[in-house]
């Protein structure tokens, strides 16, 4: 069981960066808050708790990998990675501006990003290609990946489950942002992917299913689907809100790429202020 004053260290983390999500994307006017909002508690646990790196020294050929296949949600990986100190803060700024580093979609010329994402249904791929790589080299590391429920309606996200069972990668780890909306409505009324935990089933695949704003059932999960090495690829079905913390962003696609206006912007950021962490889940 995880020490309950880390689990409260990173929901605190996981709060402050909520701010500078919102804060980003403001500034910009432009961006999508509603699975950066959904998805950021996962990467918090991730990254202040699992990921083996090294943020001084990005290239570390032993270091863990992520791939962020919804790179949509490019506000929650780059307030991480500046806040690990991959890059300066101050660079928060230049989201999404011309000749900045930071755009819309990570590319491999940001320290931290291992992969370009963009378009959508391809991040499993790549990352099951990294997994066997790691694998060939003999490199001791483990891969995970995070994709998206509208993004699993997809068929090469099927394909490359399907590959990575066969060749029984248990080094990579797979987490499912299901925030139950996309770019234009809920998932279930435009494709309904179904139980998504029997599919991955049987597929061949570990199956942890969890509430992906539960700070320790996030630590617990990671900590499990680090263990299995049982020849099988794990996958973290993390059950999720779109725009949690944010009361009109939520579950609402209006804000899967919309960005705050002023009076918007002002709400959302006394709305996650007001957060209390050691309720929050």
């Amino acid at each position: 069981m995880a020490n309950k004053d880390l689990i409260l260290q990173l929901k605190q983390k996981a709060k402050d960066l909520r701010k500078e999500i919102i804060a980003m994307i403001y500034k910009a006017q432009s961006g999508h808050p509603g699975g950066s909002l959904s998805c950021i508690d996962a990467l918090v646990g991730l990254y202040y708790h699992k990921l083996r790196i090294e943020p001084k020294n990005p290239m570390w050929q032993d270091r863990d990998r992520f791939v962020l296949s919804k790179g949509h949600c490019s506000p929650a990986i780059y307030t991480v990675l500046a806040d690990k100190g991959y890059f300066p803060k101050s660079e928060l700024e230049g989201y999404r501006k011309i000749n900045r580093m930071l755009q819309g979609h990570p590319e491999l010329s940001t320290p931290g990003i291992d992969f370009a994402g963009g378009a959508l249904g391809q991040g499993l791929s790549f990352a099951l290609g990294i997994a066997l790589a790691c694998r060939l080299d003999k490199r001791n590391c483990s891969v995970y990946a995070m994709i998206g429920d509208g993004e699993s309606q997809e068929g090469a996200v099927w394909e490359a489950s399907m590959a990575a069972a066969f060749n029984k990668l248990d080094n990579l780890i797979v987490i499912l942002d299901k925030n139950q909306v996309q770019q234009t409505g809920k998932t279930k009324e435009i494709m309904d992917i179904g139980n998504v935990a029997l599919k991955w089933k049987a597929f061949g695949w570990n199956v942890i299913d969890i509430n992906g704003h539960d700070m320790a059932q996030i630590v617990k999960a990671l900590g499990k689907a680090s263990k299995m090495k049982n020849k099988k690829p794990t996958i973290i079905i993390s059950n999720t809100i779109k725009g949690k913390g944010v009361s009109f962003m939520e579950l609402n696609h209006k804000f899967h790429g919309k960005a705050p206006n002023d009076e918007e912007y002002k709400k959302a950021m006394e709305e996650i202020e007001k957060i209390d962490v050691k309720k929050f889940r």
